[in-house]
């Protein structure tokens, strides 16, 4: 008597027990599995500031494990200083002004200034940058350095470009201890491979 029927039911068999099983468990173990983000933050300007530390803090705070990587002008928001962040208008025809103060009328109006006047008037990046910061006052809004504190007590990885700190002359000294490492491109990318979610600011 040949046992190539009885394999062939066993198979079956596994094959259908298997099918039954796999999806329930391949949903459980994605259920229980942590998610994770990288981020690429570029710009250190005070409104590019914010994309980057409201996400990080947002995964951070859904239990996340958040590493952003800071290259370039990024790295001015690790600096221990961020008072000089600013907004630079110019270029910037996403970004009409609208003023913090006077009656409702008067803040609806955008005020749309040609880049040929925002590049001889002096002041003029000073000026957005002091209404930028009231607007984000007046309105409540967290200001850079409380996002970057609420990164750090989520347990977001703050991770610094080594190629642009010596690029730039920094020193370590002049970023905050809580920066977790400073390292390359190729140390991060693989960290960007696996991440279910990679985003560049």
């Amino acid at each position: 008597m040949s046992a190539l029927p009885e394999l062939a039911t066993l198979d079956r068999l596994i094959e259908e027990r298997l099918e039954a099983l796999l999806p329930k468990k391949l949903a459980e173990l994605r259920e229980a599995r942590t998610p994770s983000m990288t981020i690429i933050a570029t710009k250190g300007t005070l409104d590019w500031a914010y994309p980057p530390f409201i996400l990080a803090s947002t995964a951070g705070a859904l239990g996340w494990q958040v590493s952003v990587f800071f290259t370039f002008y990024g790295l001015n928001l690790l600096r221990k200083d961020l008072r000089e962040l600013k907004v630079s208008p110019l270029g910037n025809p996403g970004m009409p002004m609208k003023m913090p103060f006077g009656p409702d009328w008067f803040r609806r109006i955008e005020w749309n200034i040609p880049n040929a006047v925002q590049a001889i008037v002096p002041g003029f990046e000073a000026v957005c940058t002091a209404l930028m910061k009231q607007t984000i006052a007046d309105k409540g809004v967290a200001s850079v350095a409380e996002l970057r504190q609420a990164c750090i007590e989520a347990g977001v990885s703050l991770i610094g470009c080594q190629m642009t700190v010596e690029l730039f002359g920094f020193a370590r000294e002049d970023f905050i201890p809580e920066v977790k490492d400073f390292v390359g491109a190729a140390t991060f990318l693989p960290m960007a491979r696996d991440a279910d979610v990679s985003l560049f600011i």
